[in-house]
């Protein structure tokens, strides 16, 4: 009996580490020809520097990208400065908000843009944390900001897409409340009202007009982390 008992027990931790490997492969990389065009993208849009005079530095997702629309017509470009992107689309401050798994967080891709000389930096994001635990958004917020040293820093947070309008909430209110714990700018996009494309998510070009020049008049609230 207790061979047969152990022999269940082992069939049973089999099944739940089959299982378990099932949700994190279905999480972590489900598709990837749809992961490959996210980091093609991000490069494209990595190399499109737009403006001039001071280094500004846009850590975001797929509205950074400008996906749907166009790089040329992706927000960031309605800042003023000499600015880069730093996007990838489905990406968060989580680790777990892509499918498309390790390397996409932005506290990972953070140190690679840093490289550069950037007095500014805009950071971008949360519609993709909307199913993430707060634990697991707090200690990538937290990764991130360690990153930075002498930058001053605005968090934007999710606007207000149909699509996922019952987590923004709650996601905006973490961020806010995680910015002014670590003293950097934070810019809540709630009461933005944007236009958006067919799938209710993405920004049309009029949206991100609307959501570039918005985060432009807020580059003044920026400040560095722990002041």
């Amino acid at each position: 009996m207790r061979i047969r008992g152990a022999w269940l027990v082992a069939v049973g931790l089999v099944a739940v580490v089959a299982v378990a490997g099932l949700v994190v492969t279905a999480r972590a990389g489900a598709d990837p020809s749809r992961c490959a065009g996210f980091r093609a993208a991000a490069a494209e849009r990595s190399e499109l520097v737009t403006g001039s005079g001071r280094e500004v530095l846009v850590i975001g997702d797929s509205y950074s990208v400008g996906l749907g629309v166009g790089a040329d017509h992706s927000w960031p470009t309605q800042l003023p400065g000499r600015v880069r992107v730093e996007g990838f689309s489905g990406s968060g401050f989580s680790s777990g908000a892509s499918e498309c798994g390790a390397g996409t967080s932005y506290a990972e891709r953070a140190p690679r843009a840093l490289a550069h000389d950037v007095r500014l930096v805009v950071v971008e994001g949360g519609l993709n944390d909307f199913d993430q635990p707060r634990s697991a958004i707090r200690r990538g917020f937290t990764r991130l900001v360690g990153e930075f040293g002498h930058q001053r820093v605005l968090v934007v947070g999710p606007a207000p897409a149909p699509a996922r309008a019952d987590a923004v909430l709650r996601v905006d209110g973490l961020l806010a409340r995680l910015s002014e714990q670590y003293g950097v700018g934070y810019l809540s996009m709630l009461d933005t009202d944007l236009p958006y494309l067919e799938d209710r998510l993405h920004l049309t070009e009029e949206g991100h007009r609307a959501f570039g020049d918005r985060v432009a008049r807020a580059l003044s609230t920026a400040s560095r982390p722990g002041r």
